[in-house]
């Protein structure tokens, strides 16, 4: 990787999954920017997967929304504020204050966060602002909310390491969380002993490491953990002194899970798994003390989740593995800060610092902000809240960092909802999504590299990110905006911020309030930081521990605490002790792993078993199969970012479906060909890709491609809206769905030098690679040949072409002073030539004669091979390298590939598809 030799080296964190990984930014010899895992960060000691080494190519303006806009026209900043002021300002008048919303998101920082929140729920007065980690994560906080009384992480990922047995449910680590599949990888190394099971419908790249994969039925998961639950009581395996001393409800939650006699041939019958494998599952479960069973998006994006989460944390509670090393249920977080955003209100259902909408919090978290217009109960949860934008019933909407034309369910419907609303506002650093094209005011905001704050991992350990780059043009932080609109809204005393460090501190003060040890987060003593102690703030877990003190919880009203190096000198928020400052704060004050003593924050101190029955996935017989969506391994969320950069658009570069051999026989759908997948609420054009991986009866498509980037290949339209009665999370995994083959009159791809604005076509795909843009493109009008061509690419310049008007099938190439500047390939059939090294040609000075005639062959010239679709993004290295070095190089092993082609040597991510060549799979 790029060696940094310029100082100074800033310390930030990574903008992508919730395993908070640390960075290290400098510069190298000739001034780029290089960037390397930070190994001192105790979330990833230096790894870092694909997305987060390609970070630096995505740090260019292009793309970039760099100044405010008004009606798609440029604006002055005070014009922009100004309006989104006075119209919220008019529609809460005209209204009231449940008119407006707030729909943000789990990229923001803390501190920008903490600012909106104070603005919705504190001086406009209503609890109307929701998340996008409502998507991701709410089940879990659920679940943990009633089983523990606040939404607290038991574990730490010292556990992963530690854990003699892991659980993997829902969750394909290796992809969606690679730092921490890299790490359990290496553990499992040192210690043979340590055993890995997955519980995943599909069989995904984490089966790599797994010694039982359980393959599920969509949507059993809570059979599979009553099962257990019951099973090992039947075993006598029950913590008896840990349930009597430390929990409650433990028969009403067993009498609902109970199994019969045979708890393991019920389980095996309702999730139709093999008997032996859930023998296996239960007898391995109860014989291990350190078991962490950690769970993921499969848990909680289903209409019945946060039950799916209790049925997990019941089992731990039963055998008391909790709040011990190696031991604990453990919800993997999708996003860099949805942790924070949870800390400080930014769920509808929740006030600031953990607070719910009692009468007591609404009252003292009114009185710390001195709040003019306190909201008193909780606001629409994010599915809720388009629908109220589809009826009407919202006037003014602001949206921040997030793209819910895309993500959302029935993203159809939640695109027109916004067309149709009266007032839309997008926050955010891209000009061109398919939100901001529904946006009436545009505000220029700042990104990662720009951004000064906090996040918060999912282990619930608080990292600074540094900014290492100026804000471009017009650019401001988040926090900055909200304030100057709460400011032209007549707040501007509550709103007195000039940098994320009063925020920060006030945010901390608010957490200690009254806290007495009654709520799980308290970063109290983080309010007497100054502003350089502020910048150097190393990464520290929460609940802290208060200096001179030996318990982890005084109570502020009940003594002064001591102050630091700078005696006296000290910080007051309202109605508040003042806090002192100078205390220096190491990442030794945090809490590791909770709930070490026995005790939850029930108000008896006491665990719930929360009583969970199945719930069985809705049928529908004109939909006989399961649409799961979910995130594939080079992208994130709607491709802002990542489609930016071609290391990372190259490893699956359009939208796909995956589908067992069977069903696709059934269906008569084709590897490689395309299909249309069709629900209730709507339809998309993906590849088809057959596979014995994913379970029969079920289809998969990755979530990620907007219309941005693909017209006909959105999967959140597809989604049945469908949410949890409790956490209000939808059920993205599974939803009744239809395939059958898209047949279209001709397929066709596009490589360009620069980018086209091509007309509409009935399936398109646009592909930033490296030098060109590839198009892959279908049509159901007839090619109109080198005319159409024309059309498309342009007139001038020197054209060769090749055309078999009897086949249907064309060729052509554009040249630009001999050098290639596009090309098009035309064919009724789906198998074109291989795109990679026709794309290696526009690095080509010129093109001679042979090149030239590969071209209209289709075929590579003699001594030019193709590489394949990238498999190594790190190092850019294709499947059929690999597979050649295979078959006639003699490379037999991970590490005679690694030391030849260094794939596989530094993410990591790539292994699992590299071991699947290695035994001979086509892959």
């Amino acid at each position: 990787m790029t060696q940094m030799t310029m100082a100074p080296i800033i310390k930030t964190t990574c903008p992508y999954c919730g395993v908070g990984c640390g960075l290290e930014v400098g510069r190298t010899a000739g001034g780029a920017i290089a960037i390397a895992g930070d190994k001192e960060h105790p979330a990833n000691y230096g790894r870092l997967c694909s997305k987060g080494a390609a970070l630096g190519e995505t740090l260019g303006l292009k793309g970039r929304l760099l100044h405010p806009e008004i009606a798609g026209g440029r604006a002055s900043w005070s014009e922009a504020l100004d309006l989104v002021a006075r119209r919220f300002s008019e529609a809460i008048r005209d209204h009231g204050p449940d008119a407006v919303a707030f729909y943000v998101s789990g990229q923001l920082l803390t501190e920008d966060y903490y600012v909106a929140n104070k603005l919705m729920k504190g001086f406009i007065g209503s609890g109307n602002i929701d998340t996008n980690s409502r998507l991701c994560m709410s089940s879990a906080v659920a679940g943990h909310k009633r089983a523990f009384g606040s939404d607290t992480v038991p574990c730490n990922y010292e556990d992963l390491e530690q854990a003699d047995l892991i659980t993997l449910v829902g969750s394909n680590a290796a992809w969606c969380h690679p730092v921490l599949f890299q790490r359990i990888r290496a553990a499992k190394e040192r210690r043979p002993g340590m055993r890995v099971v997955v519980v995943d419908p599909r069989r995904t790249a984490t089966c790599d490491i797994a010694d039982l994969h359980l393959p599920l039925r969509p949507g059993t998961d809570i059979a599979l953990f009553n099962g257990l639950f019951s099973w090992l009581v039947r075993q006598g395996l029950a913590d008896v002194a840990f349930i009597e001393g430390h929990t409650r409800f433990f028969a009403e939650a067993l009498a609902a899970a109970d199994r019969g006699d045979d708890p393991v041939e019920a389980t095996a019958a309702a999730c139709e798994l093999e008997r032996d494998a859930v023998e296996r599952f239960f007898a391995g479960f109860g014989a291990t003390e350190m078991a962490v069973t950690a769970f993921s998006q499969g848990v909680n994006q289903w209409s019945f989740g946060t039950d799916k989460v209790n049925a997990i944390i019941n089992c731990h509670l039963a055998t008391g593995r909790i709040g011990k090393p190696g031991a604990g249920p453990f919800s993997l977080t999708g996003q860099p800060n949805a942790m924070g955003g949870r800390e400080v209100g930014g769920l509808a259902n929740q006030l600031a610092a953990h607070r719910d909408f009692t009468p007591e919090a609404v009252e003292a978290v009114g009185r710390f902000w001195q709040a003019g217009r306190m909201a008193g109960c909780p606001g629409l949860k994010a599915v809720d809240l388009f629908e109220a934008v589809a009826e009407g019933r919202i006037k003014a909407l602001w949206v921040m960092a997030t793209n819910p034309a895309v993500s959302l369910p029935d993203a159809d419907r939640v695109r027109e909802a916004l067309r149709r609303c009266e007032f839309v506002v997008v926050s955010d650093c891209v000009r061109h999504t398919d939100t901001t094209a529904c946006a009436h005011v545009l505000l220029p905001a700042t990104t990662w590299g720009e951004k000064e704050g906090t996040v918060t991992n999912s282990e619930r350990r608080i990292s600074r990110q540094r900014a290492f780059l100026d804000p471009p043009v017009e650019a401001r932080p988040d926090w900055w905006i909200i304030t100057e609109v709460a400011r032209r809204m007549g707040h501007e005393e509550a709103f007195p911020y000039s940098g994320p460090h009063g925020i920060f501190v006030e945010h901390a003060a608010l957490s200690g309030l009254d806290n007495g040890g009654g709520r799980a987060f308290d970063i109290g003593p983080l309010a007497g930081l100054s502003q350089s102690e502020y910048e150097g703030l190393a990464p520290v877990q929460w609940p802290l521990t208060y200096p001179g003190t030996n318990g982890r919880f005084p109570s502020p009203s009940g003594r002064r605490w001591p102050v630091g190096p700078d005696e006296g000198e000290m910080v007051r928020f309202q109605g508040q002790k003042p806090w002192p400052r100078g205390w220096t704060i190491s990442p030794r004050a945090g809490t590791a792993r909770m709930f070490a003593d026995g005790r939850f924050f029930h108000a008896d101190g006491r665990a719930r078993f929360i009583p969970v029955g199945q719930t069985e996935p809705g049928i529908d017989a004109a939909f006989p199969l399961v649409l799961n969506t979910g995130r594939i391994r080079d992208q994130w969320h709607t491709m802002t970012r990542t489609g930016k950069t071609a290391r990372l658009t190259a490893h699956i570069p359009e939208p796909f479906v995956q589908i067992h051999p069977e069903d696709a026989e059934r269906q008569e759908v084709t590897e490689g060909a395309l299909a249309r997948i069709s629900t209730r609420f709507g339809s998309m054009l993906a590849r088809v890709r057959i596979s014995p991986d994913q379970r029969s009866g079920s289809l998969f498509v990755p979530m990620h491609w907007s219309e941005v980037f693909s017209k006909q290949g959105r999967a959140g339209a597809l989604v049945n809206p469908v949410r949890d009665p409790l956490s209000g999370q939808p059920q993205f995994k599974g939803t009744p769905a239809y395939i059958h083959p898209y047949r279209p009159l001709w397929h066709a791809f596009i490589l360009s030098r620069r980018e086209l604005a091509l007309p509409e076509t009935a399936y398109q795909v646009r592909v930033p690679c490296k030098g060109y843009t590839r198009y892959e493109l279908a049509g159901d009008s007839p090619f109109e040949g080198g005319a159409q061509a024309r059309e498309w690419l342009d007139r001038d310049g020197d054209w060769i072409e090749y055309e078999d008007s009897a086949k249907s099938v064309y060729r052509g190439a554009r040249l630009v002073e001999a050098k290639l500047e596009s090309c098009l390939f035309v064919s009724p059939l789906h198998d074109l030539p291989q795109r990679d090294w026709l794309g290696a040609l526009f690095g080509e000075d010129g093109l001679p004669s042979e090149a030239r005639a590969s071209l209209m062959s289709g075929c590579p010239a003699a001594g030019r091979t193709s590489d394949g679709p990238v498999l190594c993004a790190c190092f850019n290295v294709g499947y059929q390298t690999i597979r050649d070095a295979i078959q006639t190089g003699g490379l037999n092993s991970l590490e005679a590939i690694g030391t030849a082609l260094k794939a596989g040597t530094n993410c990591g991510s790539c292994i699992p598809e590299i071991k699947t060549l290695l035994k001979g799979d086509p892959g």
